[in-house]
Parts: C-alpha cells; sequence; structure tokens
C-alpha cells in the first residue's frame, strides 16, 4: 500500500525542513502531555500519604503551565504540518496544471472535462488530507504510545498487559475494514468523476438541451448518476460507522480491564493510589489517539486511491512535444515558407485523412482551400502549428522539417482561428488580446476594426470592457467569429490560418472583413479554408482538396478556365446568388 504514495516523494521530500520542524513540535507536544500524568500521580499519592494541601496548589499550577506549552506546540504542529500539506497541494494543483496544459487534442479527446475537474478538486483534497490531518494524528498517537508504552510498563507490566489485550482485535478490523474503504472510494471517485463530466457538459450545452426540449430527460439521467453516487457513498458510510463503534468498543474494553486489574493492583498493595491514578490518565489520554486511528485509516484508504488518479495525469506524457538537441532559439521568427512532401497522415489506425500531398505555400504569400465537407482541410491546416503531429519529413517551415522549430518558437509566430470558435469567460478586450500581455487600446481597436466588429462592440453598454459569458455565449456566432479573427490579428503573426472564418457572417460583412485582411494579408503567409468562391478568390492561389488529395491548385480565373470542382461550386453560388437577389 505504502508504495502507492511513491508519487508523493518529490514533494515531501521539497519540504522536509518545514516537516522536520513539525516532528520536532510533535515531540515537544507529546512531551508535555506525558508530564501531565506524572505530576497528577505524585499529587495523588502526596494527598494520600502526607495529606498536604500545597501539593494541589502546587500541582494545579504546574498544571497549567504544562497544558499551556501543550497548547502552543499543538498549535505550531497543526501550523506547520497542515500548512506543509496546503503548500504540496499548491504544488500538485500547479504541475497537473501545467502538465494538461502541454498535452495535444488526443489527451482531451481521451479524457472527459469532468473527470479531469474531478481528479483535480476531489481528489486533491483527499490527498491533502493524507499529507495534513493523517500524517499529523499518526505522529501524535506513534509518539504518544511509544513514550507512555515504558512509564506504563514500570507502573506494572501485568496492568499494561491486560490493558492492551483487546488491541489486537482493533488491528484486524482496521486491516479489514481498510481495504473496503480503500476499494469503495475509489468507486465513489470514478462515479463522481461522472457526474462531473455530465454536469459539465450539460452546462455547456445548455442551448441544445433546452433547443432540443431535453430538461427532464437530462435531470432524470442525472439523478440516475446522482442516486448510484450516493448509494456508493452510503455503502462507505456503513463500513465507517461499524469501524468507529468498534474502536470505542476496543478501547472500552481496555479500560475496564484496566480498572478491574489496576483496582486489585492497589488492593494488593503492588501499586500505590497515585501510581493508579497516573496510569488512568494515560489511558484516558490514548482514548483519543485510538479514536482517531480510525478516522486516519479513512484519510489514509481515500488518500492513497486519490494519489494514484492524480498520479495517471502527472505521468500522462505529451504526445506533440520539443524534440531534444534544437538548434533554433525560441525567440526565433520563421519567414513563413511552408511546404508538405508526400504527405499522407490519418488519426491513428485509422483511415487516412490526407493522402499524398505535396503543396508549397511561398513566404508572404495566400493560399485558399477548398473542398467538400470531410475532405481533411481542417486537418491539413491543424499540421502547421503541430496541433496535430505530420510523419517526419513530410512538413517544413523555411525548409527546414517543422519537428526542428521550438513549439515555442512557431506557435507564437501563428495566428490561428479554428473552426469551433472559442471564447473565454472575461471581456471582449482579454479575448483579443489573449497572449499578447503588452496590447495597448489602440492596437486592440485596431485589430476590432480590421474583424468589422469594432463598431458593434462599441454599442455594447461595456464597450470593449464587456464579458461574454461561458463560452461567448452573449455574442452571436458572427460576432464569437470575428472576435476570434481579432485575437489573432492582435499577434502580428508571421502565418495567418483561418479556417473557415467567415462561415458564420453574411456576403457583405464577409466583404468588410476580407478589404481590412487584404492590408493585414501583406507580407504574411495567409491560408484560408473556405467554402465560399467569394472568399477564396481573395487569396494568390486556390488548392482544391477533395478526399484527402490536391486536385486542382490555380488563380481563381485558372480554376474557373480548367473546370471540375471549384468552377461548379462557382456556378453553384452564382446561381444561389441570383435566386436569393429575385
Amino acid at each position: 500500500m505504502l508504495e502507492k504514495l511513491n508519487p508523493l516523494r518529490p514533494y515531501l521530500k521539497r519540504y522536509r525542513a518545514q516537516l522536520a520542524q513539525g516532528a520536532v513540535a510533535v515531540l515537544l507536544y507529546n512531551s508535555s502531555k506525558i508530564v501531565m500524568p506524572l505530576l497528577i500521580g505524585r499529587a495523588v499519592d502526596g494527598i494520600v500519604h502526607h495529606g498536604a494541601e500545597s501539593v494541589i496548589t502546587r500541582t494545579v499550577f504546574l498544571l497549567i503551565a504544562v497544558a499551556a506549552v501543550a497548547a502552543v506546540c499543538l498549535y505550531a504542529t497543526r501550523w506547520i504540518i497542515i500548512g506543509a500539506s496546503r503548500e504540496i497541494e499548491f504544488d500538485l494543483r500547479n504541475d497537473m496544471f501545467g502538465n494538461l496544459e502541454k498535452q495535444s487534442l488526443s489527451f482531451f479527446h481521451q479524457h472527459r472535462t469532468g473527470d479531469i475537474m474531478a481528479r483535480a478538486t476531489n481528489d486533491l483534497n483527499a490527498v491533502r488530507q493524507l499529507l495534513g490531518p493523517a500524517i499529523m494524528y499518526s505522529a501524535n498517537t506513534v509518539v504518544f504510545t511509544a513514550a507512555a508504552l515504558p512509564f506504563m510498563l514500570h507502573i506494572s507490566s501485568r496492568l499494561t498487559l491486560f490493558a492492551f489485550l483487546p488491541l489486537p482485535i482493533a488491528s484486524v478490523v482496521v486491516q479489514l475494514m481498510g481495504r473496503k474503504i480503500h476499494s469503495r472510494f475509489e468507486r465513489i471517485q470514478a462515479m463522481f468523476s461522472e457526474i462531473s463530466a455530465k454536469a459539465q457538459e450539460n452546462f455547456s450545452g445548455a442551448r441544445l438541451v433546452r433547443a432540443f426540449a431535453q430538461e427532464e430527460a437530462e435531470i432524470k439521467s442525472f439523478e440516475t448518476a446522482n442516486r448510484e453516487y450516493i448509494r456508493r457513498s452510503l455503502f462507505l458510510v456503513r463500513i465507517m460507522a461499524m469501524l468507529w463503534p468498534t474502536l470505542e468498543f476496543v478501547l472500552g474494553m481496555s479500560i475496564m480491564l484496566t480498572l478491574l486489574v489496576g483496582g486489585r493492583e492497589v488492593v494488593g498493595g503492588r501499586i500505590s493510589a497515585g501510581q493508579f491514578a497516573e496510569y488512568m490518565v494515560f489511558m484516558v489520554q490514548l482514548t483519543f489517539p485510538m479514536l482517531a486511528l480510525g478516522y486516519v485509516i479513512n484519510l489514509f484508504q481515500r488518500g492513497t486511491a486519490s494519489v494514484v488518479r492524480i498520479d495517471e495525469l502527472l505521468r500522462w506524457e505529451p504526445s506533440i512535444k520539443d524534440e531534444s538537441g534544437l538548434s533554433i532559439p525560441i525567440d526565433a521568427v520563421p519567414r513563413g515558407d511552408i511546404e508538405f512532401r508526400n504527405l499522407t497522415f490519418g488519426y491513428g489506425d485509422g483511415p487516412r485523412i490526407l493522402e499524398d500531398v505535396n503543396l508549397s505555400i511561398p513566404a508572404g504569400s495566400s493560399l485558399a482551400i477548398v473542398g467538400p465537407t470531410g475532405s481533411g482541410k481542417s486537418t491539413l491546416v491543424n499540421l502547421i502549428p503541430r496541433l496535430l503531429d505530420a510523419p517526419a519529413g513530410e512538413v517544413f517551415v523555411d525548409g527546414l522539417p517543422i519537428r526542428e522549430w521550438p513549439l515555442t518558437a512557431l506557435r507564437r509566430s501563428i495566428g490561428f482561428v479554428p473552426q469551433e470558435t472559442f471564447l473565454f469567460s472575461t471581456s471582449i478586450r482579454d479575448n483579443i488580446a489573449f497572449g499578447v500581455e503588452s496590447a495597448t487600446d489602440a492596437e486592440i481597436e485596431r485589430a476590432a476594426t480590421v474583424a468589422h466588429i469594432a463598431n458593434e462592440i462599441l454599442e455594447f453598454p461595456h464597450g470593449f470592457d464587456t464579458l461574454v459569458g461561458e463560452r461567448g455565449v452573449t455574442l452571436s456566432g458572427g460576432q464569437k467569429q470575428r472576435t476570434s479573427i481579432a485575437r489573432a490579428i492582435m499577434r502580428d503573426p508571421r502565418i495567418l490560418i483561418l479556417d473557415d472564418a467567415l462561415a458564420s457572417v453574411d456576403t457583405y460583412t464577409e466583404e468588410q472583413i476580407l478589404r481590412g485582411l487584404r492590408e493585414v494579408m501583406t507580407d504574411r503567409t495567409t491560408i484560408l479554408i473556405a467554402h465560399r468562391v467569394s472568399t477564396a478568390r481573395s487569396a494568390d492561389r486556390i488548392a482544391v482538396l477533395i478526399n484527402g488529395r490536391i486536385t486542382q491548385i490555380g488563380t481563381h480565373d485558372e480554376l474557373l478556365a480548367s473546370g471540375g470542382y471549384y468552377s461548379e461550386l462557382f456556378e453553384k453560388q452564382q446561381l444561389e446568388e441570383e435566386i436569393v437577389a429575385n
């Protein structure tokens, strides 16, 4: 079981000085507790044998002083050890978040967001309690028992034997129930992840749920999952409910045997009344540590189950990362020359999405990519910032294999507007300036003007400081796309990729955006994925991608003259515009 805690060793080592201070505080606290029974025992013997009231007075003041020392040491123990657990929780949370931020898209395809959130909250809290209260209570129990036992044996080894006789029963109970607690808590955490994932998906898809009138169905589905979670939790509660009374019963048996055997020892003259009082105080002081044992076992079993779940995330290596020994510095800026050489790509063992793609995009030029839905257009452009990883030696930037470029240098030089627009639930200003730390108000407004959304933003009650809500829910689809375009322009990138970024705007707005983009596109490599000919014709060249293959490439006029998919698309859209006009 202890090997499951191995992932925490680096963190414990990092705070070993603080934990060592906590150990000193534990020793001082339990040393002061040991003094109390000794003082009480001597006071009782002093009263019985000498009847001196001064003994009572002196003992009372000494007990107050010792209690004050114990209180200070207990405060220091809790402050240091619980504080260390909070520091480790802080480091664990940062490491988890940092590792998650580096993961590729495939990771988030395999892990549900709710499950990740459950591990980052509920499981992390269980680990903190393992490193804080569990360690503190365990240390106090072990140290006090080890310190008190010699004194108890010195008073009467026979009495100690009888007093500790029921403890093996407690050990067996703890072992049996501890295993059940561990397995049950793992199932509970898995179910909690399911509930978190379901809640997250419903909150994110609130519009869809309402549009399909599925509120009641989703409520029932959530209730079913929640009922299962409660059922599993109540089963754990029943186990814990048996553990605590069992430990208390064992402790009661120990007290009963102490009174029975200890009383006879006093009557037989083998120990004094003061020694018996001293022994009883030791037993009373052992009461809480013994009862806390059940609480500690619970925390330990919960914590070890959660350590495993957290370690799974921390050990997950990003599938896309920098190669070792890169010669290009991370502050390098590519010119923007892009080339695909005999590119063939598929997702894992699935079918090939792209087949033998050969395409060159000179730096500073623009290329539009058109083709039917599902032909691989988005997949192709996702290979440029390495959101997906192409086979080695098939994608080049400035004549170098793309894997020789540091991810930071590559992605910092790319302005990317994905097909699925995402906005953070903050202000429009912060969304446009995302990734640009020194952005000025003038630069933000200029980017918004180019994206043809500045006037609409200024009409909002709070202008650029307007909060967009969860995933930009307060904005229309077109407004979200244009905000994303402004965000990409704001970076002043060498490579600008617009993945169907004008799909949610009308043709008039599209023309206004393209007019602003023409100046921005000057001297930078621009790739436009388009379904409209009106968007594609603004590019220097147009590539037609069908079933993962480049079937045509040329200018707008060349493709119209050669016939094929592009020419048919042009005629179809021309006819649609005429029908709408009439």
